[in-house]
């Protein structure tokens, strides 16, 4: 037993049969949220990697110097790739860091730029604004809601899924800290237009943050030419991209580069105002774990620039192969001018009603035969118009070798449910406006009027009562079968009200059990 409570092989059966449970991380099944290399010995030698440095605490890089050597190898790596090299005529240095993963990337981006902002109007009572398009993701709106900033979405375009520069143009003045787009935006793969954005950007000072979490890896080895998009473009400030997704490495690691180094320090903590040791800080942690460093700089040093190269080949391949079968069916449509190895589809309502596919049912169908793609919910812009409700894919260079299966597989699914029409919002109302407090009760509010007066502030258990109303809550984190009905909710429900319900719904599925 080795003073173990269990015996080891026990425990690890018992880890092998809930990961069970789990989507298919592995073999191209999974079109969102997995990045598979395809390439087993790759996996191997990143787990090699983060083994051998388990122990290590990357808080202290002079202490655990091995962290210090990994981050500028990854850093210069990234520098090089995605345009920092030897930046812009008459530009700063470009400098960076490694992070937990895009969202943390995506905060520390926003906080330097609020700090510069402030630092440069000392005294000023104004809160500082970020503009960017509404694709942009939402690690920018935890962001805003963090440190302090107005979040001014801008509309995007609905044949292009984004936005002409004059958009962004006329939202900024003095109280502008940071500018964002997307190379590019998670929802519908578009490019944002950024080398025109940043001459506007930079004649007025304003910084300006290229979001490339997503993609920033694959397009650095895009097959095809590509408009300007990274640190080579004059006025771009800082810029995002993830290693846990298109640099293949394990969550999480991502890397946050910034023009300047002066503009980088704003990025730290640090304090001596306490007993304990001086506390420095790049990141949002503390003590980190030293493995997801030494798993992408080990894959980063094994493919080099080459195996980079033929990897995005595939997945460009793949990403392309896809668009032609979509195409191809009847009902269904590509949204924008998607760029990489992304693409959202929607309905096609230039057919008549009853050859249409509606892009959640048909993302249902093919979870049935066992392909899991992505639901996005349609979204109101604050000019009226309507983004619609789509289905997203991620490709990943394994994706390649499972294209006539899966191909087949989205033919069959449209074919199932052409014809089928949305889910009605309100229908699937339904069932909720009796889990409602007050729901029918003497001159209080019925229907959905009940559910439109329903913000964010419910309590636990009012807001569990309405989740097992819609029979989303009683599970072991397991959704239902179907998701466009979940979709459905999430579209027709009041924006605060949904917020709180899965916040609600998170958190119970991974609340232990009562006891007694």
């Amino acid at each position: 037993m080795n003073g173990f409570r269990r015996e080891a092989s026990d425990i690890l059966d018992e880890l092998d049969a809930l990961r069970s449970a789990d989507a298919p991380t592995h073999g191209g099944r999974v079109l969102s949220y997995v990045y598979d290399s395809g390439l087993s010995a790759l996996d191997e030698l990143a787990a090699e990697a983060a083994r051998r440095v388990q122990p290590v605490n990357g808080l202290d890089p002079t202490t655990f110097v091995s962290v210090a050597a990994m981050e500028r190898g990854v850093v210069g790596f990234a520098r090089r790739v995605l345009g920092g090299e030897h930046g812009v005529p008459g530009g700063d240095v470009v400098v960076g860091s490694v992070t937990s993963g895009g969202t943390e990337s995506c905060l520390l981006a926003v906080k330097s730029a609020r700090d510069a902002w402030r630092a440069a109007r000392l005294g000023s009572p104004r809160v500082p604004r970020l503009v960017a398009p509404v694709t942009v993701h939402a690690a920018f709106h935890k962001a805003a809601h963090y440190f302090g900033l107005e979040l001014d979405l801008v509309p995007v375009d609905l044949a292009t899924g984004t936005l002409a520069p004059a958009a962004i143009e006329e939202r900024l003045g003095d109280d502008v800290a940071l500018v964002v787009l997307s190379a590019p935006s998670y929802p519908f793969a578009s490019l944002d237009p950024i080398a025109d954005v940043a001459a506007i950007t930079a004649e007025r000072g304003i910084a300006l943050h290229v979001d490339a979490c997503i993609g920033g890896f694959a397009l650095a080895f895009w097959p095809e030419p590509l408009p300007a998009w990274n640190l080579s473009v004059p006025g771009v400030t800082s810029l995002s991209a993830d290693l846990h997704k298109y640099g293949y490495a394990p969550k999480g690691a991502s890397v946050l580069l910034t023009r300047g180094r002066d503009r980088q320090r704003h990025q730290y903590f640090a304090t001596t105002g306490w007993p304990g040791y001086p506390v420095v800080n790049p990141t949002m942690t503390g003590s980190k774990p030293a493995g997801p460093l030494a798993a992408a700089w080990a894959i980063i040093e094994a493919l080099g620039e080459p195996g980079f190269t033929e990897l995005t080949a595939q997945a460009a391949r793949a990403t392309a192969a896809l668009r032609a079968t979509i195409d191809e069916i009847e009902g269904l449509r590509v949204v924008g001018s998607a760029t990489g190895p992304l693409l959202a589809v929607a309905t096609d309502e230039e057919v008549p009603e009853g050859s249409r596919v509606d892009p959640h049912h048909w993302a249902d169908a093919a979870r049935s035969a066992g392909w899991q793609l992505q639901l996005q919910p349609g979204l109101a812009q604050s000019d009226g118009t309507r983004l619609p409700h789509t289905t997203h894919l991620t490709v990943t260079p394994v994706t390649e070798r499972v294209l006539p299966e899966l191909a087949a597989a989205l033919v069959v699914a449209a074919d199932e449910v052409r014809g089928i029409p949305q889910i009605d919002g309100g229908a699937a109302l339904a069932g909720l406006v009796e889990a409602l407090p007050g729901f029918g009760s003497e001159g209080g509010p019925s229907g959905l009027d009940a559910l439109a007066g329903v913000d964010g502030g419910l309590d636990s258990d009012t807001a569990a009562a309405i989740l097992g109303a819609a029979g989303l809550l009683g599970g072991e984190g397991a959704l239902p079968d179907r998701l466009a009905p979940v979709l459905a909710l999430v579209e027709a429900l009041p924006g605060p009200l949904t917020e709180r319900l899965l916040v609600e719904l998170l958190a119970r599925v991974v609340e232990p059990p009562a006891v007694g």
